[in-house]
């Protein structure tokens, strides 16, 4: 028996006599607050710390949920999916994407922030209104006939709140949008009487309410869009005192009478998310989900609020040929409830706090027993020898870290001291893994010359991989967007890279940021738990990139040309692939080359049927069908991972099943970035089949997509300087098709998309064509030049320069900017002054 054991054990005893006294004091104080306690529970009066989670998934399910695993505890159907749509090919066509929305149509649908968006050949607009309100204003008839409806059914449920147990279902009339609930009787496996319902202590009334819109063509019965968006509000009834259910005709014999059924004993297994008599609402599911799958991070989306309680109906007046008592005495007491209930909690605060002694006292035994080890054991110096071999650090004999000897590997272990791993010449292995990669490779924490790092362990066996991975880096790792690589350690079995230690991959980062419960990490990326960007906002409420999220797609395309002008191909380009470094900014960087390829000299291609093939899903079509493999496979791959950024973690391609099909086939999908005219045009190219015909990842970088506010107006103030040497010329080619774009980027007659006051200003000074491109240019360049001569009126419209200048006139013409661009690009990218515009 070990007497320091005993000795904690029993101070640990001592302890908690005195702060909690016995076992009996603790139940007559808690019996002491029960009957000190009120007669009613407040209805907000109880903490919103919830272990449980109700979530409604894509197929109409609802689920009682654990928040930290996600698991299930019980579930029920309650109808058709929460969300649907449809639209014909003339406002959504996925196989003519080039092809613009038709002027003047439009459909509306539900984004994935629930919120409704109305789709026009101008791009994705808000809404400003729900679709209870929308609905109210149906039915709409249009000028040329087409017809919008709008419908809305109610229906509520009843589940015992403990099994899930379906109890009643309740209907909207289907006549009456606004008739009341019908009952629908349904059979219990229980129920001793059928004029006498057990009822669960605790019940969850769901109210689902559908909303659906529906467009029809004009004079015909045509559907051109639809959408269907269910809301669903639940409520947590707790009985606390039994409710006696006397048929108000004919009173009810003793042998009729049904026992109490109700439980009374509230230590479930699980908390449930609800306080009792409050409301919430039910989370929403817009993606497929397995079943154990759903994650759930904060609190309810919606603050509780107390149900307003219909008023009781007035006790009946006893009959007095009836024997049945006004008090059941198997059914406890209003008081008695509350008793068992407090010793309930009292129970398990007792066991917690006991649970928590006892692992403070086998903490403070376990720090006891290892200092005493560290101050009286002597390792022999053969013995000291033979560990230091094998990676391992052992105390001087006077107890201390020998730092002398080894001070990088002591630095190590000071900072890793309290993980599981081992050493490996420089380097200290922990045993957490962050990431799993093919042929048996790992990621894993670890330390290197006392900077933390990430440890890619590869299998010896793959030795060769391993080496071409590492001559990659050591070639490109200089570029503050590639992983910086440290070194390198082997043993029998393993070799170990010690590579940059990051905060997530971009694929984590967009999963996190694209809403709450649809967060679902990768099974093969973990996140930094001390790096979760809660400041970092990556889309603007008009669904376009914020610049923190322009900035990361930059640095993919800067690291990327990095690449490229060494001649290394990495070829296995996804947003696993990009990792994300958070310090004094946030910043992407490439990574996991094991497979790229350099080429040598003056080659351009790896031939036909190289060696090694990319991740499903984000291929070129040339790797897929085992053609030459040039730099144009990772302009491809970039689309990809460019487009899943801005869409929010969509595909060009289609859902993972069906990508390298519709690669094969050419089937790209662009339509979720069409209102943003740059990307579309920066995604159609990158994404050709033609490798041929992609852009360079120079090329990219320059794109005007990734220009700030002032380079947006600097180039349209440029190029009217420069098309107004062209007016002198009789019949310019570039001004010819300059104009030639007018109908595309100014949209009919710019006058009309200007307030009345700025026409009149512009107008004191000089006569415009209206519908005329050149003549836009030139107020926008007259406009900057002259912005502090303008009137304090015209300058509260326009907004500050260069910001408030770009956000007005690009919100009116965003086909502006790209239109002008290409052709200014085709005529005029030799030309000196537009060089700036190719370096930037």
């Amino acid at each position: 028996m070990n007497y320091a054991l005993i000795r904690y054990l029993f101070a640990d005893f001592l302890l908690f006599l005195l702060l909690f006294g016995s076992i009996d004091s603790v139940q007559n104080l808690e019996i002491s607050k029960v009957n000190q306690a009120p007669a009613r529970r407040s209805l907000l009066s109880f903490p919103d710390n919830h272990d449980t989670a109700l979530v409604a998934a894509l197929d109409g399910t609802i689920n009682l949920v654990y928040r930290d695993s996600g698991r299930i505890i019980w579930s029920f159907a309650s109808g058709s999916p929460i969300y649907s749509s449809y639209q014909t090919s003339t406002s959504h066509d996925d196989d003519k994407e080039s092809a613009p929305v038709p002027e003047g149509s439009y459909y509306v649908d539900c984004g994935d922030d629930w919120k409704l968006y109305a789709h026009t050949d101008l791009g994705k607009v808000s809404m400003d209104m729900t679709m209870e309100e929308f609905i109210r204003i149906m039915p709409h008839v249009s000028e040329d006939g087409g017809v919008i409806l709008g419908s809305k059914k109610t229906t509520a449920f009843v589940v015992d709140a403990n099994t899930g147990r379906l109890i009643r279902v309740h209907h909207s009339s289907s006549t009456n949008e606004h008739s009341h609930f019908i009952s629908q009787k349904t059979t219990m496996k229980n129920e001793k009487s059928t004029m006498v319902n057990e009822k669960p202590d605790k019940q969850f009334s769901f109210t689902r309410t559908d909303y659906l819109l529906t467009s029809f063509a004009a004079n015909s019965d045509k559907v051109l869009w639809n959408v269907t968006v269910a809301d669903i509000d639940v409520a947590l009834l707790c009985q606390e005192t039994p409710n006696k259910i006397i048929r108000p005709s004919l009173p009810l014999p003793n042998n009729l009478r049904s026992k109490s059924s109700v439980d009374f004993d509230f230590d479930f297994d699980f908390n449930m998310p609800l306080s009792c008599q409050s409301k919430a609402i039910v989370h929403r599911l817009r993606t497929p989900h397995k079943l154990n799958s759903y994650k759930i991070h904060g609190k309810q989306a919606e603050k509780k609020v107390p149900i307003l309680l219909l008023p009781k109906n007035k006790p009946l007046l006893p009959n007095p040929n009836n024997d049945l008592d006004t008090q059941n005495p198997e059914i406890p007491s209003q008081q008695n409830v509350k008793k068992v209930n407090f010793l309930s909690e009292g129970r398990m605060a007792f066991v917690v706090i006991f649970i928590l002694i006892i692992a403070i006292g086998g903490l403070m035994y376990r720090h006891h027993t290892m200092m005493a080890a560290m101050l009286n054991k002597k390792p022999s110096s053969s013995r000291r020898k033979r560990h230091r071999k094998q990676g391992r650090i052992y105390a001087n004999e006077d107890g201390n870290i020998d730092s002398e000897r080894n001070p990088v590997l002591n630095f190590n272990h000071l900072i890793e001291c309290d993980t599981e791993g081992r050493s490996i010449g420089k380097l200290f292995v922990s045993n957490k893994e962050i990431a799993k990669g093919s042929n048996g490779t790992v990621v894993l924490e670890g330390v290197y010359e006392g900077r933390k790092v990430a440890v890619k362990r590869l299998v010896r066996a793959h030795h060769d991989v391993a080496f071409k991975e590492i001559q990659n880096l050591i070639a490109s790792d200089q570029h503050p967007n590639i992983v910086r690589w440290y070194g390198v350690e082997y043993d029998h079995d393993f070799v170990y890279l010690s590579l940059e230690r990051c905060a997530c991959s971009l694929y984590d980062l967009i999963q996190m940021k694209k809403g709450g419960l649809e967060f679902e990490l990768d099974s093969n990326h973990s996140i930094n738990g001390d790096i979760i960007m809660h400041d970092v906002h990556l889309w603007k409420p008009n669904g376009y990139p914020s610049p923190i999220l322009l900035k990361l797609m930059r640095d993919i395309v800067s690291g990327l040309v990095h690449l490229h002008e060494l001649g290394i191909i990495h070829r296995d380009l996804k947003p696993h692939n990009v990792l994300i470094v958070k310090e004094k900014s946030i910043c992407g960087k490439l990574s996991d080359m094991g497979i790229s390829r350099r080429l040598v000299g003056d080659m351009l291609s790896l031939g036909l049927h190289a060696t090694g093939s990319g991740s499903s899903g984000w291929q070129a079509p040339e790797q897929l069908l085992h053609g030459r493999q040039t730099r144009a496979i990772d302009l491809f791959s970039l689309g990809c991972v460019l487009f899943f950024c801005m869409t929010c973690g969509r595909h060009p391609f289609g859902d993972h099943l069906e990508r390298d099909v519709n690669v094969v086939k050419n089937r790209v999908n662009l339509f979720l970035v069409r209102h943003i005219p740059e990307a579309f045009d920066l995604f159609s190219r990158l994404l050709n089949p033609n490798p041929e015909l992609r852009p360079r990842a120079v090329d990219v970088l320059h794109h005007p997509l990734f220009w700030d506010s002032e380079v947006r107006m600097s180039f349209l103030r440029d190029t009217s300087d420069r098309v107004e040497l062209e007016d002198r010329e009789c019949d310019s080619v570039l001004l010819r098709e300059l104009e030639s774009k007018g109908p595309v980027a100014l949209g009919g007659k710019w006058d009309e998309k200007m307030e009345p006051e700025f026409i009149n200003n512009i107008g004191r000074y000089r006569r415009y064509k209206y519908n005329g491109v050149r003549d836009l240019l030139r107020v926008i360049r007259n406009k900057l030049n002259h912005y502090r001569e303008l009137p304090k009126e015209i300058q509260d419209l326009l907004g500050g320069v260069p910001e408030g200048f770009n956000d007005y006139f690009g919100i009116r013409f965003p086909k502006l900017l790209m239109e002008v661009y290409n052709v200014m690009y085709h005529y005029c990218k030799d030309e000196e002054w537009f060089y700036k515009y190719l370096e930037h």
